[in-house]
């Protein structure tokens, strides 16, 4: 991922359910373009943060193996906007999987409020031609233990999220100059 659009996971149960959490604050600099004197947060982003929720979701349940990407959105609704002070809870539940992607139902909340809902399909790349370079792995590895997403997991058995092999190795040759850039 390239911008993270959510602060940090606050619930993440392997095959069943992701929550995180996303403060808007007039620090981002994206809230001072949209729109300049009353701001608020793009529903594109807002799309995106579910999508990074679920997203991690459809990857965890492969162990990180496959390359999840966001497919198609086929539906989503926005019931009022988002504006600095808010805090939006995400939250992703899977509600299909298999070997050729997933399906994840997203909501976004602002207190009790349901600020936008929405259905998001992730497909998996074959790790073939230009999908070979499209994930930097080291960058991958940063935002999963950036966001705490090991830290709340929980597996299907309710035991921890282990880190899957694949991130250890990936991690062997990481070091703190790797860190991503935007």
């Amino acid at each position: 991922m390239r911008w993270i659009w959510i602060d940090k996971f606050i619930e993440f149960e392997s095959g069943r359910r992701a929550r995180a959490v996303k403060n808007l604050s007039l620090a981002e600099e994206h809230l001072h373009d949209h729109f300049p004197g009353a701001p608020m947060m793009p529903n594109s982003l807002i799309t995106e943060g579910l999508a990074q929720t679920g997203g991690l979701l459809v990857g965890e349940y492969h162990a990180f193996e496959k390359k999840v990407i966001l497919a198609k959105i086929p539906k989503a609704v926005f019931h009022f906007q988002a504006v600095p002070g808010d805090t939006l809870v995400y939250t992703a539940e899977l509600l299909d999987i298999s070997d050729d992607g997933g399906m994840v139902s997203g909501t976004s909340h602002v207190g009790d409020r349901l600020q936008a809902e929405m259905e998001l399909v992730f497909a998996h790349l074959s790790d073939v031609g230009r999908a070979r370079t499209l994930f930097e792995p080291k960058n991958f590895v940063f935002t999963l233990k950036l966001l705490g997403v090991f830290d709340v997991g929980s597996g299907r058995d309710g035991e921890p999220i282990p880190e899957p092999p694949g991130l250890a190795r990936m991690r062997a040759n990481w070091t703190p100059t790797d860190v991503p850039h935007s």
